[in-house]
């Protein structure tokens, strides 16, 4: 019994420690980040390269999400609303989820597939290649070359992208409002205009540049400890993907309730 016991200790107790040690180098990481950010020479030319590959590259995967989610959403909201004669609301929930929650985490998890799993796959590939010791090697910090320009890039048009969602995602949700489910034009702008302002959007965008940053950093860790090879690379762009669309959906409830203490609502 006695040995039984100390076995499921065992058990539960190697992932509680690992998990707690990766959270540890990972706020390691974080202020080391810091540290060069604010000590290094800031690379332009890397940056700009990024945010191309960041940003400009996920433009079209961030459209095309944006506008089938929000004709979808319309479509659902418009069928249940027609219960309660109430379909002219369609444009202001459309607008409320869209601007508020959609954009900033279906942007986040468009770009965490696309553009954050390839910057894991590419570190953990200089990692176990010992490319990140060359670096070191002819006195280039590796985290001032290789993360911080990723992070900024990041950081910088993750707003960008998510602001692009809202259009293309509102634009989508009136056309299928208004001329597939026949509500007039008229009722749809004007509970729209009453209920969506600036604030919802700011929201959106708070939102977005937070979640830039977390899901930089996180993939860019997970592929700065990659070991043991191309097995080794896998697994850490995994481990990225993973922990950053969890890191989204965690942390989106915690910064919506800190926003709804700074914009109120209407």
């Amino acid at each position: 019994m006695r040995n039984f016991s100390i076995a499921i200790l065992h058990r539960l107790g190697n992932p509680l420690l690992s998990t707690l040690q990766g959270l540890g180098e990972f706020v390691a990481f974080c202020k080391e980040t810091v540290r060069w950010f604010f000590t290094s020479v800031f690379r332009v030319r890397i940056t700009i390269r990024e945010m191309e590959r960041v940003g400009v590259q996920s433009i079209w995967i961030i459209g095309l999400v944006g506008a089938f989610s929000g004709m979808v959403f319309a479509l659902q909201t418009g069928f249940a609303f027609k219960l309660f004669n109430a379909e002219s609301l369609v444009g202001a929930t459309v607008g409320i989820a869209v601007t508020r929650e959609l954009a900033p985490v279906f942007t986040g998890l468009m770009v965490v597939s696309r553009a954050c799993s390839a910057m894991a796959a590419e570190i953990g590939t200089m990692q176990v290649t010992e490319q990140v010791d060359a670096l070191k090697a002819l006195g280039v910090p590796p985290i001032s070359y290789l993360v911080i320009p990723r992070v900024v890039a990041t950081t910088i048009m993750m707003p960008f992208l998510c602001g692009i969602f809202i259009a293309v995602s509102l634009a989508g949700s009136f056309m299928v409002a208004v001329h597939l489910l026949q509500i007039p034009e008229s009722a749809y702008m004007k509970h729209f205009d009453y209920i969506v302002d600036a604030t919802d959007i700011y929201q959106g965008l708070i939102k977005a540049f937070v979640f830039g940053i977390l899901i930089s950093l996180i993939s860019c860790f997970k592929g700065y400890r990659a070991k043991n090879g191309a097995e080794g690379v896998g697994k850490a762009t995994t481990q990225a993907v993973v922990a950053s669309s969890v890191a989204i959906l965690v942390s989106n409830y915690f910064i919506a309730s800190w926003l709804l203490e700074i914009f109120p609502n209407k």
